[in-house]
């Protein structure tokens, strides 16, 4: 999310423009209000609680032999990201000695020089705060891409990938839009909770992977249901949960954009939702409880990208719009012949690009604002702001083109090392993938 540093609460003046300072003969502390700090560290919890909520999703929405190994997949990809993250992650997607618009630097390597300095996202919290939080967004993201193994992929080649997705495809795509360096940011793109780097890239990155592993054995697929729905509708409850984190958290501070930003999420899940079992309806003229998992899901994450941008109105029509791409996108994959078994790329992916789009129509100033520190930061239509429009196409087409295109690559060379190879031999298939 970008910002103009025109407000915290007192202004940073610590010894060390790095680090913060030092904790033995100061009160690092001073700079920032424990409000808001305790604020952020519980809306990464919630965050955190996604996790699980998407493992429990998938769990649900597979068949009951699939359901321990796509928990399992999920949980380790956390561990894997929580370690890539301390490595390097944090510091290639946020080192902000970066210089190349495209990816940050080692210079937090480690979390080396992370402490007290005022974050890259905000100068309402400290670095330190700041790397956790977006850990756990790398980590989310994560997990919904490692989704696709789903029946038919080996789980440790897809760790491996994890690992290396992180850092080649989730990290260089969150420095273009976080980073103050970042040519994004530079540019004017309008991504507040990550409509590129979550949803986009996950949906996009899961499409890829589904791709390189290639379809499910069609002879086990004859009547095909979600082995337990009780499952689906927990995890989607866990996961509205953490994403009031996730978007709320992202105003970095405890104010009033965050509360907008809830208000937003909440409207545009519900309306999306009801215009999902709508859709549904229409064709099974019966209400689904999978269907309004699938709308609630669809709307919050289109409000990633414009709830801390848009007016709640905006967030219903918001709503609408993305039940209505969202439901017809899942019939997609079968033109492209591509097996996203869990509908990442319909429910993420373009959830992302249509949340993305909104924000150059209906992005207002005065949202922006509300967090006491996005001063003079312009909206979209609504303020006459007409080339926004193209700045976030140019975007959403990046995110695009480049998280397809480096995921199946990074897939298909892990494919190709010996004993690392991502699909699961038939009969691992039939009883249940290792």
């Amino acid at each position: 999310m970008s910002y103009s540093w025109v407000g915290a609460p007192t202004v940073f003046n610590g010894t060390n423009e790095e680090t913060g300072g030092d904790s033995v003969t100061e009160n690092l502390n001073q700079w920032y209000q424990s409000g808001d700090q305790a604020f952020i560290i519980v809306s990464s919890c919630m965050v955190l609680i996604m996790v699980p909520g998407i493992a429990f999703l998938y769990s649900g929405l597979a068949r009951r032999k699939s359901a321990l190994s796509l928990i399992w997949v999920c949980m380790m990809s956390f561990s894997v990201i929580v370690f890539q993250w301390y490595f390097w992650g944090y510091s290639l997607a946020f080192s902000s000695t970066a210089t190349n618009g495209f990816i940050g630097d080692l210079h937090h390597f480690g979390l080396k020089n992370t402490l007290a300095a005022p974050s890259p996202g905000s100068p309402l919290i400290p670095e330190l705060l700041y790397s956790f939080y977006q850990m756990q967004f790398c980590a989310v993201t994560a997990a919904l891409v490692v989704g696709a193994t789903a029946e038919r992929g080996r789980v440790i080649p897809a760790m491996i990938f994890a690992f290396f997705w992180a850092t080649i495809v989730y990290c260089p795509i969150a420095c273009w839009v976080w980073n103050v360096n970042g040519w994004a940011f530079n540019y004017g793109v309008l991504d507040y909770a990550g409509g590129g780097p979550v949803e986009i890239c996950s949906g996009m990155s899961a499409l890829a992977y589904s791709w390189v592993l290639g379809r499910r054995n069609e002879r086990m697929m004859l009547n095909f249901r979600p082995h337990n729905i009780s499952l689906i509708t927990l995890g989607t409850i866990l996961l509205w949960f953490g994403w009031l984190g996730f978007n709320g958290g992202s105003a970095f501070g405890a104010n009033l954009r965050a509360t907008m930003a809830c208000w937003n999420s909440c409207l545009t899940a519900m309306f999306a939702a009801m215009t999902w079992c709508v859709l549904d309806f229409r064709l099974a003229k019966k209400w689904s409880l999978v269907g309004w998992c699938s709308g609630t899901i669809s709307g919050l994450v289109a409000a990633t990208p414009a709830s801390g941008f848009v007016t709640p109105w905006a967030s219903i029509v918001l709503g609408i719009t993305t039940g209505v791409c969202c439901n017809f996108a899942t019939k997609i994959k079968f033109y492209l012949r591509i097996d996203d078994s869990l509908d990442v790329f319909a429910e993420h992916a373009v959830g992302g690009m249509v949340g993305l789009i909104f924000n150059a129509f209906f992005a207002a100033d005065y949202i922006i604002g509300l967090d006491g520190v996005n001063n003079g930061v312009t909206g979209g239509f609504i303020n006459h702001n007409w080339r926004q429009l193209y700045i976030q196409i140019a975007y959403l087409l990046a995110c695009t083109f480049y998280s397809f295109v480096v995921s199946a690559l990074l897939a298909k060379a892990i494919d190709s090392v010996p004993g690392l190879h991502l699909r699961a031999s038939e009969d691992a298939e039939l009883l249940g993938p290792p």
